[in-house]
C-alpha cells in the first residue's frame, strides 16, 4: 500500500496536440510543472464516468505493483476554448473547463506487441486478474492498451472498465455482479498461468480500507455531474466501494472463469 495515496493537481499551460487514436480525443498538454501529460477530458463523448474508471482502476493497479503512468488532476482554464481554431477541439475544451485527468506522458514508449515481447506468467496473471475484477473489456490483441517504456510494461487507458456504472440506478447492487465472458479475448490470457496465486496475493493487498482510500480520490464534482441524480457524491462513492468489494468477494468465481477460458485457448 502506498504511504501517501493522493493525486497532484496541475494547471494546463499549453495545449500541444490532439491524440486522435482514441474516440475521446485525448490530447498532449503541458502543465505548470513543466511536464507533458496525456489529457483525458471531462467533456469527451465517454463522459466523466470514463475518468472515474481511469482513476480508480489505475490506482488499483498501482497498489498491486503494476506500472501505470502517474495520474494527476489537470485544471483547464476556460481561455483554452477561446483560442483553439479547430471547432471540434474548441467545443471539447469549452466543455472540459475545470478538473480533468492527466497521465504522465511516456516519451518514446511503443505499443506492446505480444508477438514481439514475452511477458512473464505472473505479470500476465496480475493484469488478467485486475481486468477481470474491474470488467475491463479493452485489453485485446486489437487494442492492448499497454506500452513498453524503458523495457518495462506499462498499463494505460482504463476508461472502458467498470462499464456497469453506465447501467443506471442500482448498478452496484450485488445482483448486478456478473460473469466476465470477455476475458476470453484478453491479450495476455494465454500467458496467465498463475491466476490462483495472484488471486490470493491481490485480495490481501486490496483491503476495504485501500479501496475506500482510492475511491475517495474521485472529486465530488465528477460524481455529481456523472450521475446527475438526487443522490449525494458520498452515496455514489459508497456504490463504487460496495461494487468493488463484491467483485473481490467473488474473485474465486472470475478466476475460475478465466482459467476455463485459458484452457480453451492453449
Amino acid at each position: 500500500m502506498p504511504a501517501n495515496l493522493s493525486l497532484r493537481t496541475v494547471d494546463v499551460t499549453r495545449y500541444v496536440t490532439p491524440l486522435r487514436e482514441g474516440g475521446s480525443l485525448p490530447a498532449l498538454a503541458e502543465a505548470d510543472d513543466g511536464f507533458l501529460y496525456v489529457l483525458k477530458f471531462r467533456g469527451a463523448g465517454q463522459g466523466i464516468k470514463a475518468l472515474i474508471a481511469e482513476l480508480i482502476v489505475g490506482e488499483l493497479a498501482r497498489v498491486m505493483g503494476l506500472r501505470v503512468p502517474e495520474l494527476v488532476f489537470c485544471q483547464l482554464d476556460e481561455a483554452f476554448g477561446r483560442t483553439e481554431p479547430d471547432e471540434e477541439i474548441q467545443d471539447l475544451l469549452r466543455a472540459s473547463t475545470g478538473v480533468n485527468l492527466g497521465l504522465h506522458y511516456l516519451s518514446g514508449a511503443i505499443t506492446f506487441d505480444p508477438l514481439v515481447t514475452a511477458i512473464e506468467p505472473y505479470l500476465a496473471s496480475q493484469i488478467v486478474w485486475l481486468d477481470s475484477l474491474t470488467l475491463n473489456v479493452d485489453r485485446t490483441a486489437r487494442n492492448t492498451n499497454m506500452l513498453m517504456w524503458h523495457k518495462e510494461l506499462w498499463l494505460i487507458d482504463h476508461g472502458a472498465a467498470l462499464y456497469v456504472h453506465h447501467a443506471g440506478s442500482g448498478w452496484a447492487q450485488p445482483d448486478r455482479q456478473r460473469a466476465f465472458a470477455q476475458v476470453k479475448d484478453h491479450v495476455l490470457l494465454p500467458k496467465a498461468a498463475e491466476l490462483a496465486a495472484v488471486n490470493a496475493e491481490s485480495r490481501a493487498l486490496l483491503t476495504s480500507d485501500v479501496i475506500r482510500e482510492i475511491v475517495a480520490l474521485v472529486p465530488d464534482e465528477w460524481l455529481l455531474e456523472a450521475f446527475s441524480t438526487d443522490t449525494t457524491a458520498q452515496e455514489q462513492r459508497t456504490a463504487y466501494v460496495e461494487f468493488l468489494e463484491a467483485r473481490l468477494a467473488a474473485s474465486d468465481t472470475f478466476v475460475q472463469e478465466a482459467q476455463h477460458a485459458r484452457q480453451a485457448l492453449i
